[in-house]
């Protein structure tokens, strides 16, 4: 240890003797080590383990729910949660969690927040333990609308309440019910939806205050449960997935109307399908892979400065080994003092990386006033541990191979010799290049990968969906201002016919779901006249109620029938429109147009055919969908669809003026694009393309680096050769060219490599890529041209410092 903190105190002197190379070393440290540190925090805060305060996260499992034969996943019904409460023996408990939005009164106006309804055992099912009050009791989970009572977020007890310590008791009206506040949840703990922060927690009794589509904890068939499940200590994933199988056989066999083919699954908390973090894994899986290629090139650039200040210390190395020196002893100092600039980078990386931790919440805006967005990166002792290994390896990667060549002395000659020109091809030169064909082949990677990325992002952008999504939408919320269902029907018919009057409207229609929202689609098992589903499966489908005209709105064909009309409501028999997916399907070779499909105990008539349209995302696969008349089955929530020219700012005026004319009290929420949505929707496409691109333009810079530190140590150590070949009549283009062709043939082989790897590794992003193949020669191309010019500007400088040498000074000095 003696000996270990002798080097240490040496190293230190020897970074405050070179303190250029010493900025340069651990700039390019700390941006290798801080982005990993930081990429990885966003890993453990939002994948692994997302719920701060909750001490099992390692036995928490998504539980969502399947039907056989339907990709994707659906929730589960209260009636079936219960039973998996009582019924498993493997588990320690089940929790609810489903988000939604809330509207609360705050004197004359009211505001949105974001609501979690929750099972009554939610908080002590998770271990955390309200600073204020108390959670919520095991009898307020049950009953209808009766246990009016909630626990609220720290900061909304700090931002709405200021901080009051006498909050317990005091009433908040939420979608027009008086609530009385039970507790207020630690400052650390958001919730359990990764994405969102809840603002408030009320227990599932309270399901239909907060639920536009009525009341469902006795209704088997409505999966509106999203949940987890926390293993007992010592049962396996595969243990309880299989109780879990042997229940669901058993609900399928005692309830086949409503449970035939269905099935619950128990999924990891980074795969999580109902909030951001299953839309977040490939995004930082991307990411975790490109940070590591920067801390490559970081090790390499380094590598390559110690390399070329080992030049500057041979003499140094051959005093040593001069006075009784092992070689052994002169690699531990030299690698001690490659740790010593790990451990200063490490710090200020942890630093950056700690800064950086909230980062991601700057790329994605809270879609709706009120709500807050949350994709938190955890700095603990996992990261710190991960770090601290990401600066041990740092440094074998970067100070072993110099350390062995700067020792490598021929003593004899290297006390009468200097370093001798370096244009010559020594092994240590050649050490170099091979570092800086690394740093130009990750980097090419890199651009090549961004290109791809953006290309994506573009071709999305520009793709349609299937629907006109300049249509803008709208939302009047009747349900918190205490409307009932006669009455909201009332109000819409007459804004809808209101609004199709305005001056540049061109139609308008109403809708309970738009496509690329966060709400979620009805569903219902079907049976189609004339179709045999296989054995154990149950055909269930989506779909959505909307008015006449939606289709002409929205611009989607009706290739074969007829639209909805405004006479079709109550007073006709249930009507339906399918999509030509489910037309495909369910009617091979035929004209369903007349036929009958079976939803929800009705006989529907089909009345038209409706061109396939994206509802959740532009990649996903035509799946089959039906549409049925709002008029037969109206809701007291809609979403107003207009098509219009016109702003969603100036529409918002326009329709303001409208609503209050028909109620004072009521106001448009939210007025916008349906671009916008789908814009908000597609994050994790536009966060790899940011990601990408960041740490793509930080590879380039650091790979710019390292090619300009190799030619100003080659044009710096050649200066001899350099002012002898000037004496002899070398003109200023004849260095430049010697100097440059270095460089150029150091780029064009690095690209060589990179463009071969790159054709390899980009293949792993398919899964982010939309319409563009992982070889596309564009993106190639741009990567080719950008990391060209920055070698070119980074070999120039040093050449055309070269052309400056004084020759008679040169051969005077040497």
């Amino acid at each position: 240890m003696q000996t270990f903190f002798q080097d240490l105190r040496f190293g230190f002197r020897m970074l405050r003797r070179s303190p250029g190379f010493s900025i340069l070393a651990i700039l390019c440290l700390t941006l290798g080590i801080g982005t990993n540190a930081a990429v990885l925090s966003w890993i453990e805060g939002i994948l692994i383990r997302p719920y701060p305060l909750v001490p099992h996260q390692a036995r928490m499992f998504a539980l969502v729910g399947t039907t056989r034969g339907v990709p994707g996943h659906n929730g589960l019904s209260f009636p079936d949660f219960v039973d998996l409460q009582k019924n498993s023996t493997l588990f320690e408990s089940f929790i609810v969690d489903r988000i939604t939005g809330t509207t609360l009164s705050v004197g004359d106006r009211a505001e949105r927040a974001s609501v979690g309804i929750v099972s009554p055992n939610y908080f002590d099912a998770l271990g955390v333990k309200p600073i204020l009050g108390r959670g919520f009791r095991p009898e307020e989970g049950t009953g209808r609308n009766g246990h009016p009572v909630t626990v609220i977020a720290y900061r909304t007890w700090k931002g709405r309440y200021n901080s009051d310590p006498n909050i317990i008791g005091r009433t908040q009206f939420m979608n027009g019910v008086q609530h009385m506040i039970i507790g207020v949840a630690p400052e650390r703990f958001h919730g359990t939806f990764v994405g969102y922060s809840f603002s408030f927690w009320v227990p599932t009794s309270m399901q239909e205050t907060f639920d536009t589509t009525g009341y469902k904890l006795e209704d088997r068939g409505a999966r509106w449960i999203e949940g987890y499940a926390i293993l007992k200590p010592g049962v396996s994933r595969q243990q309880a997935q299989a109780q879990l199988n042997s229940i669901s056989q058993r609900l399928e066999k005692d309830f086949p109307d409503s449970n035939r083919g269905h099935e619950n699954q128990l999924v990891p908390l980074w795969k999580t399908p109902f909030n951001g973090a299953g839309n977040m894994t490939s995004t930082l899986a991307i990411t975790m892979a490109v940070v590591f290629l920067v801390l490559l090139i970081a090790c390499a650039n380094v590598s390559n400065l110690l390399l070329a200040r080992s030049l500057l210390r041979r003499h140094e190395m051959a005093m040593r080994l001069a006075l009784g020196a092992g070689r052994r002893r002169l690699v531990r100092q030299l690698v001690t003092e490659g740790l010593l600039l790990s451990l200063i980078a490490a710090v200020g990386g942890i630093a950056a990386a700690y800064w950086c931790r909230n980062a991601l919440v700057l790329a994605f805006p809270p879609p709706l006033p009120g709500t807050v967005i949350d994709f938190p990166g955890q700095i603990d002792w996992r990261v710190l541990a991960a770090s601290a290994g990401i600066c041990m390896a740092s440094t074998l990667l970067f100070a072993l191979v110099p350390a062995i060549r700067a020792s490598d002395v021929d003593l004899s000659n290297a006390l009468k010799a200097e370093a001798g020109g370096v244009l010559g091809g020594s092994s240590r030169s050649r050490l170099r290049s091979a570092l800086v064909l690394v740093q130009v082949s990750l980097s090419f990677i890199l651009l090549a990968g961004t290109g791809l990325l953006l290309q994506s992002l573009i071709k999305m952008r520009s793709a349609s969906p299937g629907f006109n999504t300049n249509v803008v939408s709208s939302v009047v919320d009747l349900f918190s201002a205490g409307y009932k269902l006669d009455r909201a029907k009332i109000f819409h018919t007459q804004l809808l016919d209101r609004v199709r009057t305005l001056p540049g409207v061109e139609s308008a229609a109403l809708t309970r779901v738009i496509p690329f929202s966060y709400n979620v689609f009805s569903s219902a098992p079907i049976e189609v006249d004339g179709y045999q589903p296989p054995p154990n499966e149950q055909p269930t489908v989506e779909y959505v109620e909307v008015t006449e005209d939606y289709f002409t709105t929205l611009g989607i064909p009706i290739i074969s029938g007829r639209e909805f009309m405004r006479t079709d409501d109550e007073n006709v028999p249930p009507l339906a429109i399918i999509n030509e997916t489910m037309a495909a399907k369910y009617w091979p070779g035929k004209n369903p147009v007349g036929q009958r499909l079976k939803a929800k105990d009705r006989w529907l008539q089909i009345v038209g055919i409706a061109r396939n349209s994206n509802y959740r995302s532009k990649t996903e696969t035509p799946v089959p969908f039906f549409y049925v008349p709002l008029r037969q089955n109206f809701r007291v929530q809609n979403t107003l669809l207009i098509r219009t020219p016109e702003t969603p700012g100036a529409m918002m005026n326009a329709l303001a003026r409208e609503v209050h004319a028909l109620d004072p009290n009521l106001a448009p929420l939210i007025t916008e694009r349906l671009q916008d949505q789908i814009d908000e929707i597609s994050y994790s496409q536009r966060l790899a393309v940011t990601l990408v691109a960041l740490f793509g333009a930080m590879a380039l810079f650091l790979a710019a680096i390292g090619l300009y530190a190799v030619m100003s140590y080659t044009v710096s150590q050649g200066i001899h050769e350099f002012g002898l070949r000037m004496a002899l009549g070398a003109g200023t283009k004849d260095l430049l060219k010697l100097v440059m062709s270095r460089g150029v043939r150091l780029t064009a082989t690095g690209i060589m490599i990179g463009a071969a790897a790159g054709m390899m590794l980009t293949r792993l992003m398919g899964s982010l890529l939309y319409k563009v193949s992982p070889r596309d020669p564009l993106a190639f191309g741009l990567a080719f041209l950008v990391i060209t010019i920055a070698s070119l500007a980074a070999c120039f400088l040093p050449a055309w410092r070269a052309t400056r040498i004084d020759p008679v000074r040169a051969l005077r000095n040497e």
